[in-house]
């Protein structure tokens, strides 16, 4: 079990229960048992200097230790996520009967301010995609890779998991699986091209067995980690000097919403990024607009 704080009193022994409930009769994870626990713990600490007791808090109460938490800087998530372990907390002294109604029921979660999405200009893209050097091996296999996750928006744990067969580079596309989900993703002709020299000139080279289906492979000939690659994002946006934080998602990002500025429809973005509601889509259309309001800003001589 998970030892957090030491202190006297009713709050000890009650905490010390909630944990034996979370532990026994929950099987919660430990994560959960020590995020909870911390914080009730805390929440207790809180009371403990201003009061009620534990057992004796209201609605009012919790709202104003939330209220507190913002003011020292915590998140909105962090706040909400309190909240979710406090009605946890009591809705146990409720099934024990130590107290009779939920003082965190009612009370409305912290909002948290929406986080959109960074992205890359077009230019910003072509500087990025412009690094890997068609020299060696290296250059060849990580072009095509760098070309195909912009092309198509792809996840990088669907990059490190496609095979050679799900590649129709007659017919320029590639097809996707994923959570259960099956797509056509159509490629264009750059990076059909960056596929042809890896797939038929490179990949070969590399494979150390025959009967390798990765389509990504590491220099070793085994199938491309989601670390690996990392490591690659991480060094081409240095060799970019791009001071923009980049990953795999950055690219999915800029593709949704450079293809959205060109002119694409929502149904057809959300059916390539393999969406299953429509609403995950939508939210490039809040970067758009910010865009654009930021090309108004510096392009407009009365703005």
């Amino acid at each position: 079990m998970v030892r957090l704080v030491k202190r006297e009193g009713i709050a000890t022994d009650e905490i010390a229960r909630y944990e034996e409930y979370l532990v026994r009769e929950k099987h919660a994870s430990q994560n959960t048992v020590s995020s909870y626990l911390r914080d009730i713990s805390q929440f207790a600490d809180y009371l403990q200097a201003r009061g009620p007791e534990l057992l004796e808090v209201t609605a009012e109460t919790v709202q104003s230790y939330m209220d507190w938490m913002l003011s020292r800087g915590k998140s909105a998530a962090s706040v909400t996520r309190f909240l979710a372990s406090v009605k946890s907390f009591y809705n146990f002294q409720i099934f024990s009967g130590k107290v009779k109604a939920n003082p965190a029921k009612g009370v409305a979660a912290a909002k948290a301010e929406r986080k959109y999405p960074k992205i890359l200009t077009s230019k910003e893209v072509d500087l990025f995609l412009e690094q890997p050097q068609c020299v060696d091996a290296k250059g060849f296999r990580d072009h095509a890779m760098l070309e195909l996750l912009y092309a198509t928006g792809i996840r990088v744990s669907e990059l490190i998991t496609l095979d050679l067969e799900d590649l129709n580079l007659a017919a320029g596309f590639i097809h996707c699986s994923s959570k259960g989900k099956e797509r056509i993703i159509p490629l264009y002709r750059t990076a059909v091209k960056a596929l042809q020299d890896y797939a038929w000139k490179i990949r070969p080279q590399l494979i150390s067995d025959e009967e390798e289906t990765a389509l990504f492979v590491n220099m070793n000939g085994e199938r491309m980690s989601r670390q690996g690659f990392w490591k690659i994002i991480k060094y081409y946006q240095e060799k970019a000097g791009i001071e923009k934080e980049i990953t795999p998602h950055t690219l999915r990002h800029s593709f949704a919403v450079h293809l959205l500025e060109n002119g694409a429809d929502l149904r057809s973005i959300q059916e390539m990024l393999g969406h299953a509601d429509i609403s995950s889509t939508q939210i490039y259309t809040h970067v758009v607009k910010g865009n654009l309001k930021d090309v108004y800003q510096k392009a407009h001589p009365r703005a």
